[in-house]
């Protein structure tokens, strides 16, 4: 398939605002694809490379050569020219890089060359969701949808369940969870507060301490210890504190959700800062990992298996000391009280959990409902202001946005802006980071790449004519970056929305 054939329907797709026309033109390009081609098909029409890192960026890819008049470049040709970038390193990489950038794009149209350049950077916007690109793939294959969603939760990806979902239901149905393979987590909704979250889920509860670390997934087969997180990345050799904790259990294999975290000697959290820059190397500050879900114990899977049936597996594999407190009742002033105690402990707040629900890898529902005392939600920064009087010569007032997953479009809404909450420490990484994503300047406003995600505290949302969302923060301020999350977990606008008074 050549890479024009993916470029225009990638056009095809920004071009209507109709899921149903953009669930048919993604189908009819998948189904063209050949079964050595439908991986790189599947990824590229969802805007993305199979590569995780290529070492390239926007400067990178600030000159390019002059564009082919006609199309000769095939999908496969393309996905090992990546392949080959993402190997470079080491001395002379650079100059090699940029002559493989060279070769490459210079064999591109001119059309090809803009839509390789926004693969790169992130910068496609299709509005073509995972979600979308799912639905479209059981269309082509003429399978249910529902089947390529769990197969793809299980396996990770729905590039990796692409091939399978052609050879039919039996082949997407053999994507079981596998020790050792990691699964999207599982993701909480949001409450304002305790008494919401019990009425949400309903009935008997489970309430869980929300610890301020970072999430793990640990999968043990043996003497063999993996350990993932929720973008599903390895950090096993960064984190042998948590290795030693999984080989003590006694069990031969399992999978566990669950957070490592850094404390300091009285127990207490030390600052999410400090357990984010741990687990993105192999020394520094200690952390101990608390284990709150079990989603595999020696040969049974539990994925489908009721919340209470996981929390008593869980019980008999892992001791208190590395389980997450945890409370069950039907009682609000009991929930609230363990709450509180929760909060004097220095943690995040409490997650509440249904007893009755299975494991819902990848998706986030009813079923757990987050509470934290102060409001925050985790928004992607769209833009951001020139500062001015102390702050001149930095980046400072951020726009920010929340995901809008309704409807056809996959794109953000602007919720407002804020400058408070930084520090100048924050303010200089801010300067060069949004630099780095930058799109448009214009002297005043800096348009970035919707990439990096911030965690916005705020004392209430209001109705407000002034944003495309009809609604506005109240006292929006920085509570942290986050780079352990990725874009397509940040909140909706259906849920800040949950927050008006």
């Amino acid at each position: 398939m050549l890479l024009a054939d993916v470029v225009a329907t990638s056009g095809a797709v920004a071009a209507t605002r109709s899921r149903k026309a953009k669930v048919a033109a993604i189908a009819a390009l998948l189904a063209r694809a050949s079964p050595d081609e439908i991986e790189t098909v599947t990824a590229y029409v969802a805007g993305a490379l199979r590569q995780r890192r290529t070492g390239l960026g926007w400067r990178g890819l600030a000159t390019l050569p002059s564009p082919a008049e006609s199309s000769t470049l095939d999908v496969l040709e393309v996905h090992e020219a990546f392949e080959r970038l993402s190997a470079l390193s080491g001395a002379g990489s650079q100059s090699a890089r940029a002559l493989a950038v060279a070769e490459l794009f210079g064999r591109a149209t001119a059309d090809e060359q803009v839509w390789l350049r926004g693969v790169v950077t992130g910068a496609v916007r299709q509005g073509a969701l995972d979600s979308l690109v799912q639905e479209a793939l059981a269309v082509a294959a003429e399978v249910p949808l529902a089947d390529v969603r769990r197969a793809a939760m299980l396996a990770g990806s729905t590039v990796a369940v692409a091939r399978a979902a052609f050879e039919g239901v039996d082949a997407l149905g053999a994507f079981g969870l596998q020790v050792g393979r990691p699964v999207l987590p599982m993701l909480a909704s949001s409450a304002p507060d305790v008494a919401a979250a019990l009425a949400k889920v309903g009935g008997e509860v489970a309430v869980d301490t929300k610890l301020d670390g970072i999430r793990i997934q640990v999968h043990r087969q043996g003497s063999e210890v993996l350990v993932a997180t929720r973008s599903l990345e390895d950090i096993t050799a960064r984190l042998p504190e948590v290795v030693a904790v999984a080989l003590a259990l006694p069990a031969d294999s399992f999978v566990l959700d669950g957070e490592a975290l850094a404390l300091t000697e009285d127990g207490r959290p030390r600052p999410f800062q400090e357990t984010a820059s741990r687990t993105a190397m192999a020394e520094g500050v200690v952390v101990t990992p608390y284990f709150f879900d079990v989603l595999h114990l020696d040969g049974t899977d539990l994925l489908d298996a009721p919340a209470s049936e996981r929390a008593a597996a869980l019980e008999r594999l892992v001791p208190e000391a590395h389980r997450v407190p945890r409370l069950v009742t039907g009682d609000v002033a009991a929930a609230e009280a363990f709450a509180a105690e929760v909060l004097r402990d220095g943690h995040e707040g409490v997650v509440v959990k249904a007893l009755g629900a299975p494991y819902d890898a990848g998706r986030r529902g009813a079923s757990w409902v987050k509470v934290k005392p102060v409001h925050t939600l985790d928004l992607v920064v769209l833009g951001v202001e020139w500062g001015s009087g102390r702050r001149k010569g930095w980046l400072s007032n951020i726009h920010l946005g929340a995901r809008d997953p309704a409807g056809a479009d996959q794109h953000f809404v602007m919720l407002g802006k804020t400058f408070k909450g930084m520090t100048d420490e924050m303010l200089a990484w801010q300067t060069e980071r949004f630099q780095e994503l930058a799109v448009d300047d214009n002297g005043w406003v800096v348009t970035v790449r919707p990439e990096q995600v911030v965690e916005i505290a705020f004392d209430g949302v209001q109705r407000s004519t002034r944003y495309p969302g009809g609604v506005a923060l109240r006292f929006a301020r920085v509570v942290r970056y986050r780079d352990d999350k990725p874009v397509s977990e940040i909140d909706t606008i259906a849920t800040v929305k949950e927050f008006l008074g």
